[in-house]
């Protein structure tokens, strides 16, 4: 299914910008913004990436084994310890920007270090060495992406003035507020309506200003207790999948560019695909231990545990399969049950996994009337 394939690589290219170390720069950002260390940054958003690759894994997956889907014959995938060992020194630039931001050298200083490596890298080997003209070529094409950057930056500054000078912001809080009724889930809600509207089309790095200086203040404003780093991620988060959202959706054009699929097809799966990243930020707010904030072992046992069973559930739930097809009912309580363990109480997480249990039981305690071929 060339839409199927293309929202597949649109929803995990998507995810780059939100797994660390690198987070699509906005992780540099983010550590001078909310004056914190880029270390506990890029900490902070680790356990949230492998949650987002995790369900579309696991989303995948089920689709794979609902169409019979099968991957490479084991002797056509490249080894990876051979390659590893071939070519591995190539990550030592990233290395070095990662070593050196986390002890607290300058972003600046940092990347100029990763950029003096990664021309002494290239040196090793014959078919990455920098000759006269590729070097050139290298400083031509910085300077273009350089150009691209600095005026997605500028306008987002323009957009920041305006909306400080007119009070525009606090307006935005004030009418989100109103409209919400003072309730938190709501409130939430309507501030992801507007990051990814804000969000839409926007470059990662410029995509965070904006979204820290308008809507991050909005969360704060709100619910006063969120600490400061878990309200930058929920914006962060939902400005990034708007790459992803209808209908506009950048990355699902390009992704069907390539497949020769339907855009707006491509837009509707990839968002299926990555609906975890439309669910883990509510939790950052609302658990924010998620982002080992002031977490302590068993907190972060537990909401490991409901989390990839909440994510198992939806994934199966949505694509209407696990171990075979699943009715309209046990979908519906799949989703339902995985949605329960958004909220970080003993009672909802009792009654979610009760229901996941019961679901994975209907599945795979009993023999499937529709059974699979097996997975990729």
């Amino acid at each position: 299914d060339k839409d199927f394939a293309a929202a597949v690589e649109a929803a995990a290219s998507t995810g780059g910008q939100i797994m660390p170390p690198i987070m699509g720069a906005a992780a540099f950002l983010m550590a001078e913004m909310t004056e914190t260390s880029y270390a506990t940054v890029a900490l902070a958003g680790i356990f949230p990436a492998i949650l987002y690759f995790g369900g579309i894994f696991l989303m995948v997956h089920f689709e794979a084994k609902k169409t019979g889907l099968k991957g490479l014959p084991k002797e056509h995938i490249p080894n990876f310890f051979k390659l590893f060992f071939k070519k591995g020194y190539l990550f030592l630039p990233i290395i070095v920007l990662i070593t050196t931001m986390s002890i607290g050298y300058t972003a600046s200083r940092a990347a100029c270090l990763a950029i003096l490596t990664s021309i002494v890298v290239s040196m090793f080997r014959a078919d990455t060495r920098l000759t006269p003209q590729t070097f050139v070529e290298a400083l031509e094409n910085g300077a273009k992406n350089t150009i691209g950057v600095a005026a997605a930056c500028s306008i987002a500054g323009i957009i920041v003035g305006v909306v400080s000078l007119t009070g525009l912001g606090l307006k935005l809080a004030d009418t989100l507020i109103a409209l919400s009724g003072g309730i938190d889930i709501i409130a939430l809600f309507l501030t992801m309506i507007a990051c990814i509207v804000l969000g839409m089309g926007v470059p990662t790095t410029a995509n965070y200003v904006i979204m820290a200086t308008i809507t991050a203040p909005i969360i704060l404003k709100l619910m006063p207790e969120t600490p400061v780093l878990a309200a930058h991620f929920f914006v962060f988060y939902f400005g990034v999948v708007a790459d992803i959202t209808t209908p506009v959706a950048l990355a699902a054009y390009a992704g069907a560019a390539i497949s020769g699929g339907n855009p707006i097809r491509t837009g509707v799966i990839a968002t299926k695909l990555a609906i975890t990243a439309f669910i883990i930020p509510y939790m950052f707010v609302l658990n924010p231990t998620m982002l080992l904030v002031n977490a302590t072992l068993p907190q972060i046992i537990l909401f490991t545990v409901t989390s990839m069973f909440g994510m198992f559930a939806i994934a199966g739930g949505l694509e209407g399969f696990m171990k075979s097809k699943l009715p309209i009912w046990q979908r519906i309580l799949a989703v339902f049950g995985g949605l329960m363990l958004i909220e970080p109480k003993l009672i909802t997480d009792i009654v979610g996994l009760t229901i996941i249990a019961f679901v994975i039981f209907a599945q795979y305690g009993v023999k499937g009337k529709n059974e699979s071929v097996e997975p990729c």
